[in-house]
């Protein structure tokens, strides 16, 4: 187990040290189940003679050497995952001997096996605090340094590092690779990637005359689906508009992008060496949405060289100004510099909508979070942190203009370039260059929780024009705070085009709209018109019944996004019916131009239906459903990215006989609709909906991963046994996910088929054991592994009241640390969601 360092513990050791130099020594031929590890330190104490402890985790420690005395080994703590050191001197040299363990939760080193060809592939996943799974280090953001890796490793792999190797010579039947010292990084940021890696090669080529060496890896097994040139193109033209934005050119050197198998997050910023989930190498046809996802990762991973790494946060409560910033910087980049020019309107249908579900669990956070210790950073990655506070961004950038906060930015990178900051270093840097104090507007969107509500509340007179007008705020009970919003408000007309557009700043509980009185009162006024703030909108009856009328007639699609996503956020509030809004979606999904916004809405419109209609009338919703599903891939273009679209959903939704029977068709290919390619990844979605209704078995599954032995159809088999509606494949995936013996990724995968929602009875069995396992893993798995397991299992059965009861007794006897009991309240605030979702259908 890493060790759980505290905020206090991290500013007292950043006190009393500094550090110089890190060189780090890896042997990755020792074995597949421990690699050898040698750190030396170098650094400075302010206070000589105190002492302080270097973090490293699951590890057999054979050398200690301080400033040349040895030190006794068995004085590690290996509970803690530290060493102790005393007696410090002035200027000291730490020399730590050690074997470390591969990982399979994609914590530290990660090591994969490949079924296909037997190859090897590791990765480094460092952040939050799990560099010293790897090497000896102080584990924390503000202790950069340089680093410098040399690396053992099979003479036929391809290691890459931050750095671009300097020397790789023959060590017997080995090689060795050295990478010379980085500026200085923070440890969560230090990256080897190593293995049988196919690479392909590039190069940047700015203005006068910078050249940014390019490469892009991936498995051997998936080179003949890596559309390098693609991502090439992204990346150059990131380059272009970052540097020209930021004022400064890349500060790393060269720029390798490998796609690693087994990631657990999208991406992962490691300065020179951006780390990927190999899912974005696309090996069945995806949609444009999919490449337009992967564009807005690498872009978001690329804002990262200059705000975290270049400038980095001193601790983990201002995560936020990195992932907020590259959130909001990718969707300004690809706005600005590729074919996704309509981003900002996915931004406000996909991204928000997530971030207002995050806001009104019971366990929101400000922006700005208070995080006491790395177990409660690692539950922080969530939408708060990253589309609330993008969003938040957006309307400072419409408040204070664009230019100017780039100036802003400028100003900060340049005054605080290889150090680390805190918020308020971002706001004087902000107000120095505008002119004006943010910090009422930090205090009340930073500091604060909770989503506001605004409302239009009007008179109209005799002929139907305004007579009064204002925009009413409210905020919740337990978080009661209004805030200063800038927002356009649109007036619409019948055919959903814009007659007029008001923008003003509304504060406060009421606040009068004088520019309104007199205009004639439309079909529909909306609030939050071009998505200038982030708040939940509520429209009057009759503008509701317009946009519900005229959804699909909308040409502006920030406009119909904005629609989109109050719909869909009145559903989840159990004031729209759930098979109303299924209703909507397929009424008005042919119109929207976004292949990101579709697949969004099918997904909701399935959960819609799925989780949030009454038992009573799923069966007959389901089956509306599924027969406009079926009719929109009817009609959509042969080939066309929103025939698979529609293909995937009915994959995802069909229950009644005739849908399964079509289902069945286009998987044995005797009704395969005309241009559809039934590739590995449509196969195996029409497979597990198969069997998650009894019309396929385990022999089908196990067929067809003899047809698609890969990595990817290994973890589909998986979700594929784990839905198959019998009590016996329940029980059989159970016992697999409470082992602790499946890698991160696979767990993933049994938990997707083990909570298919049709099956929500099968699972009332395994509500008790549960909590029994998660009361017995919370120190025993690594946390990953402990959080997938906490987030994905909670039984969200048919017996609501019973789940809820043992909620409660677990919380109250089992005490569980802070991050986990926010897990587990998360769980149970969505249940109670979607029995208040179900009570609102039924009425």
């Amino acid at each position: 187990m890493a060790g759980n360092l505290t905020r206090d513990e991290a500013r007292a050791r950043s006190r009393s040290i500094t550090v110089d130099t890190v060189s780090v020594t890896l042997d990755l031929t020792t074995g597949p189940t421990r690699f050898a590890s040698t750190t030396e330190l170098r650094f400075r104490c302010t206070e000589p003679g105190t002492g302080t402890f270097v973090d490293l985790a699951g590890a057999v420690v054979h050398e200690v050497t301080l400033n040349g005395v040895t030190l006794d080994p068995g004085a590690y703590d290996q509970a803690r995952g530290r060493f102790a050191l005393s007696g410090l001197a002035a200027e000291n040299e730490l020399r730590v001997v050690a074997d470390c363990a591969y990982s399979r939760t994609g914590q530290g080193l990660h090591r994969f096996v490949d079924p296909e060809d037997g190859k090897v592939y590791l990765h480094t996943q460092m952040a939050t605090a799990d560099a010293h799974r790897v090497f000896a280090c102080f584990d924390q953001p503000d202790l950069k340094s340089p680093f410098e890796f040399t690396v053992t490793a099979p003479a036929d792999w391809i290691v890459v590092s931050n750095s671009a190797e300097d020397s790789c010579v023959p060590v017997g039947d080995a090689r060795r690779w050295h990478f010379p010292p980085t500026p200085p990084i923070s440890t969560y940021l230090t990256a080897a990637v190593a293995g049988h890696y196919h690479a392909a090669l590039d190069e940047y080529r700015g203005k006068d005359g910078q050249v940014i060496p390019l490469g892009v890896f991936c498995r051997a097994s998936l080179a003949e689906h890596l559309d390098a040139e693609e991502i090439f193109d992204v990346t150059k033209r990131g380059f272009d508009f970052f540097q020209q934005a930021f004022g400064s050119d890349y500060p790393f050197g060269k720029y390798d992008q490998p796609f690693v198998p087994e990631f657990n997050l999208g991406a992962m910023e490691n300065p020179g060496c951006v780390t990927f989930k190999d899912e974005y190498v696309f090996r069945s046809r995806v949609t444009d949405a999919d490449h337009q996802r992967r564009a807005s990762t690498i872009l978001h991973e690329m804002a990262h060289m200059w705000f975290g790494d270049l400038v980095t946060m001193r601790w983990w409560d201002d995560l936020w100004l990195n992932e907020s910033f590259a959130t909001y910087a990718a969707g300004l980049a690809q706005t600005s510099c590729t074919r996704w020019t309509g981003a900002w309107a996915d931004f406000a249908h996909a991204s928000k909508a997530r971030a207002a579900r995050q806001d009104q669990l019971p366990t929101t956070h400000p922006i700005a979070a208070d995080i006491p210790d790395i177990r409660s950073m690692e539950v922080n990655f969530d939408a708060i942190t990253y589309s609330k506070g993008a969003s938040v961004l957006k309307q400072l950038v419409a408040a204070i203009g664009l230019e100017e906060f780039l100036a802003g930015l400028r100003r900060y990178f340049a005054k605080h370039a290889w150090g680390n900051t805190t918020l308020d270093d971002l706001l004087t840097a902000l107000a120095e260059e505008t002119g004006r104090d943010l910090r009422s507007w930090s205090d009340q969107w930073l500091r604060t929780s909770g989503p506001n509500t605004l409302r239009a509340e009007f008179a109209v007179d005799d002929a139907g024009r305004f007579s009064s007008f204002a925009v009413v705020q409210t905020a919740p009970e337990d978080h009661p705070t209004l805030r200063t919003h800038r927002i356009a408000i649109g007036l619409y007309d019948e055919s959903m085009s814009r007659v007029r557009r008001v923008e003003l700043d509304v504060a406060g509980p009421r606040t009068e709209v004088a520019e309104l009185i007199g205009a004639q009162r439309p079909a529909l006024v909306l609030l939050n018109d071009d998505d200038l703030t982030y708040a939940k909108i509520r429209l009057d009856p009759e503008s509701l019944r317009a946009m519900r009328a005229g959804i699909a007639r909308f040409t502006d699609p920030v406009a119909q996004a904005v629609c989109w996503m109050i719909a869909w956020d009145l559903t989840r509030d159990g004031e729209l019916p759930a098979r109303d809004y299924a209703a909507l979606v397929l009424a008005g999904v042919e119109s929207v131009s976004s292949l990101l916004i579709v697949r969004t809405l099918l997904a909701q419109a399935c959960t819609a239906v799925q989780e949030y209609t009454s038992p009573a009338e799923r069966e007959e919703a389901a089956k509306e459903l599924g027969s406009g599903l079926s009719a929109l891939l009817a009609a959509a273009p042969a080939g066309s990215d929103t025939q698979l679209a529609y293909a995937q959903a009915l994959a995802a939704a069909a229950q009644a006989p005739q849908h399964l029977d079509q289902l069945a068709a286009i998987l044995d290919g005797t009704d395969v609709p005309d241009g559809l390619v039934v590739d590995a990844a449509l196969r195996w979605s029409l497979l597990r909906r198969l069997a998650v209704h009894g019309r396929a078995g385990a022999a089908d599954i196990e067929a067809e991963l003899t047809r698609d032995a890969t990595a990817s159809g290994g973890r589909s088999a998986v979700a594929a046994h784990a839905a198959i509606g019998t009590p016996e494949a329940k029980t059989q995936a159970w016992q697999r996910m409470a082992s602790g013996e499946l890698t991160n990724a696979e767990l993933r995968s049994a938990l997707e088929g083990f909570t298919e929602p049709a099956h929500a009875p099968l699972r009332t069995p395994f509500t008790e054991p549960y909590f029994r396992t998660l009361a017995s893993v919370v120190d025993i798995w690594p946390t990953e592994l402990t959080q997938t397991f906490a987030a994905g299992a909670y039984p969200n059965t048919t017996d609501h009241e019973d789940t809820l009861a043992h909620t409660e007794r677990y919380l109250a006897e089992a005490d569980p640390p802070a991050w986990l009991r926010r897990l587990v309240l998360e769980g149970q605030d969505e249940l109670r969601r979607a029995a208040r979702a179900q009570q609102a259908s039924r009425a």
